[in-house]
């Protein structure tokens, strides 16, 4: 999703208005506005229907759809900080913890989203989102997914050859050569380099080792530090392709997993849901937008469709 020429957020607010008027919806006007619309402008849109009609669009919205189509709009009328801090409230709410929601977040952040993130947090909650999760989750995953919420991730992008080689000599140190694993280097190094450092260290850990990292860590781990480790090292090689396995998942099976998909989508729209689409095209050969509209209807599919393309085409498709 990118932003329209010739914005026009009075427009905008109105023709919502209108569609959410009277006996019934117009769920294609909410869809054709809301769809086509970058977050930023979709945050003037919400100023200007508040001005317009004394009421915020998230709660009309809220009161005019349902179920996972309404979960869909209010998520893109969300700026999306506050809709990472609302999937991390949900994810630590209650009795237990959905780590697969905090491992999906964290693993994939970059360091400005963890910050804006753990400012939303504050905003919302008047805590630091840092103290919450330590009582939220305990152990090495603990320490692991502190470590990526503080959002200090070195941010170098030249690549330190002979680091990497060293990086790579204590990864194969601390797992494979010796009898038990020593997590902390592991933890240490998959939190703390940079992006860039990674990818090298994973291509000399493999030279070493004759295994890829992933392997090693799924072969020396279990439970939810490997799954969060294993995160990290997937998004380093590609986070496109991370989320395409993460929409897979989510889809596959008697059921689908709505929260994910609306999730994934939703932040993605702006940053790289194309090149996720082609990844799963990729890995599953099928298309993706076939694959959210015959699971989760046209909504949801219609964000992947680059700008353009009429929303008559994806029947085209099906």
């Amino acid at each position: 999703i990118k932003p329209i020429p010739n914005f026009n957020a009075g427009g905008d607010a109105k023709a919502l208005k209108k569609a959410m008027k009277g006996l019934g919806t117009d769920e294609k006007t909410l869809i054709d506005v809301l769809t086509h619309r970058s977050s930023a402008q979709r945050q003037l849109i919400c100023e200007a229907y508040q001005k317009d009609t004394g009421k915020t669009l998230v709660k009309d919205l809220e009161g005019e759809t349902s179920g996972n189509f309404e979960e869909l709009l209010v998520a893109l009328v969300t700026p999306p900080a506050a809709f990472d801090c609302r999937e991390v409230i949900q994810a630590t709410k209650g009795a237990g913890t959905t780590e697969s929601v905090l491992i999906e977040i964290f693993a994939s952040r970059s360091n400005e989203q963890i910050k804006a993130l753990s400012d939303a947090y504050f905003n919302e909650t008047k805590k630091k989102l840092t103290e919450d999760l330590k009582g939220e989750v305990s152990g090495d995953f603990s320490k692991a997914l502190l470590l990526l919420a503080e959002g200090k991730r070195a941010t170098d992008t030249t690549v330190n050859t002979e680091k990497a080689k060293e990086d790579a000599k204590t990864l194969y140190n601390a797992g494979e050569k010796k009898f038990g694993t020593d997590e902390s280097k592991f933890i240490e190094i998959l939190c703390q380099s940079s992006i860039p450092q990674l990818r090298q260290t994973l291509v000399e850990y493999k030279n070493i080792s004759g295994k890829t990292l992933q392997q090693t860590i799924e072969g020396e781990m279990s439970g939810k530090l490997e799954e969060l480790l294993v995160a990290i090292v997937k998004c380093v090689k590609s986070v496109p392709a991370y989320f395409a396995e993460r929409l897979y998942v989510s889809m596959k099976g008697g059921g689908t997993d709505e929260q994910t998909l609306t999730r994934i989508m939703v932040s993605r729209s702006e940053i790289d849901l194309l090149d996720i689409r082609t990844e799963f095209k990729k890995l599953y050969k099928y298309s993706l937008p076939i694959a959210t509209a015959l699971e989760y209807g046209l909504a949801t599919a219609h964000l992947f469709w680059s700008r353009g393309r009429k929303r008559s085409g994806l029947f085209v498709f099906l």
